[in-house]
């Protein structure tokens, strides 16, 4: 299944952070390398030095189709749309695709856990090897989650476990791709602007499945009629469940997770001991105790590595309490049904911060919870004007416009006890580099609010 770089002539579409490491890869292992962007050498200037250094040929301020007629092989970043005009023309040339996380299973050694779905990835991918490296085994962490699986390769050994978060993006243009362990968490409208139908965007998660043999494990959401169609023949299926008994996999009765395998059931932990706020955090810890049961860590050590979980930033992560306000950091919910399980995870009193880049989503599912749950929702970014509309009537609006007035002028509405929470439902790409950095400056800016009551507020509060 290893592929031979050298001499091969490869063209990486995309110089953001995964197309810059495919480059640097593939030139190290004596491949002729040129790389495309649509940006410019000023806009990418370390990138392009980078590059140069490593003997890589590049195509700035756009991308000419006559490239891929000198290519034996095509890895765009994740960000370029698998119909761009450059890949159709390529595919039209029978030129070979691949998403960067292909290319990176050639090279993997070890056993590969990959995690995919519409919401909860990051916390589960997470959670995953938090268990598995308190419990002795030899964890990298990768994929969509920071450092891509390209980088990767080489900490890689035969006993090595190697946990990736995965996208919709770089599970379609897969061709051999195998884990030995899947998750496919749940399926909402996300990428639309991307995928355009939910139907495309659930195949081209699906395709996780796509390689795996009768020797591996899938683990799929039987409470998601979005992904239960998608469960596949080859590998075991094992389900979870908050709702029901599984024949096989992991799911609650009672105040108990209960892992069942072969008919026989084991206790695994007490929901007690999730630390995560929120039901759908409940889901994230079945799958990851699914996942790490099968990849062979006890129960025991299982319990005590949910329990010792602080959780990820940027997801309904605590920043701070001020004057009795409780400020939480949901940037990651990049989408609606994120932003729904982030309402739910709280009893009530919230002023919530919404938009961002549309993903062409439907904000109207909003209305009841904003209705049942919040008093104001502050508005941000180029998505503003259509969630008011689709709002409309069931909360407070302000259009704040900027994620700094949001902040101030929540901050000056709320009373001790109430909730402000960024939980935009929108992409970051209007105002931030990515939800990353839209969750760091809300920190910040709340860090600043509460540096300004300590010098100004009496002991005792206000």
């Amino acid at each position: 299944m290893r592929i031979e770089l050298r001499n091969k002539r490869v063209l990486v579409v995309g110089l953001a952070r995964t197309g810059l490491a495919t480059a640097l890869f593939c030139a190290a292992r004596g491949a002729r390398v040129t790389a495309t962007d649509t940006r410019t050498e000023k806009e990418l200037s370390d990138t392009v030095a980078t590059l140069q250094k490593a003997g890589v040929a590049l195509e700035l301020g756009g991308h000419r189709q006559e490239m891929v007629l000198d290519a034996d092989l095509i890895i765009p970043s994740p960000g370029v749309p698998a119909d761009a005009p450059l890949l159709q023309f390529a595919r039209a040339k029978d030129v070979t695709i691949w998403s960067e996380v292909e290319l990176a299973s050639r090279f993997l050694k070890g056993r590969l856990i990959g995690i995919t779905g519409s919401n909860g990835k990051t916390t589960t991918t997470s959670l995953i090897e938090h268990i598995l490296k308190n419990t002795g085994f030899s964890t990298i962490l990768a994929g969509n989650i920071g450092m891509p699986l390209i980088s990767c390769v080489e900490k890689t050994s035969d006993k090595s476990i190697t946990v990736a978060e995965l996208s919709s993006f770089q599970l379609e243009l897969i061709e051999k791709f195998r884990p030995n362990i899947s998750v496919f968490l749940n399926l909402t409208p996300d990428h639309l602007d991307r995928h355009h139908t939910l139907e495309s965007y659930g195949a081209a998660k699906a395709r996780i499945f796509e390689n795996q043999t009768e020797a591996d494990s899938a683990v799929l959401n039987a409470d998601d009629p979005g992904t239960t169609p998608y469960a596949p023949a080859k590998p075991q299926v094992f389900w979870l469940s908050r709702k029901q008994r599984v024949a096989q996999g992991v799911f609650l009765r009672g105040k108990e997770i209960l892992f069942r395998r072969d008919g026989v059931e084991e206790a695994a932990l007490k929901l007690a001991d999730i630390p995560l706020p929120g039901a759908h955090n409940v889901e994230n810890v079945l799958a990851a105790v699914a996942a790490t049961r099968l990849a062979g860590a006890e129960p025991s050590a299982i319990a005590k590595g949910v329990r010792s979980f602080a959780g990820v930033e940027h997801r309904l992560e605590f920043v701070a309490e001020i004057a009795g306000v409780r400020f939480y950091n949901d940037s990651k919910a990049t989408n609606v049904d994120a932003t729904l399980k982030a309402l739910d995870a709280f009893p009530g009193r919230i002023l919530i911060i919404l938009g961002g880049k549309d993903k062409g989503s439907d904000y109207t599912v909003l209305q009841a919870p904003l209705r049942g749950k919040a008093i104001l929702a502050l508005l941000i970014g180029a998505a503003a004007g259509k969630i008011e509309k689709q709002i409309a009537g069931s909360v407070a609006i302000e259009q704040a416009g900027t994620i700094e007035r949001a902040v101030e002028t929540a901050a000056h509405a709320a009373r001790a006890g109430d909730v402000v929470l960024l939980a935009p439902a929108c992409a970051s790409f209007d105002q931030f580099q990515n939800y990353e950095h839209r969750g760091r400056v809300f920190k910040e800016l709340v860090h600043q609010l509460e540096r300004q009551a300590a010098s100004t507020t009496p002991l005792g509060g206000r």
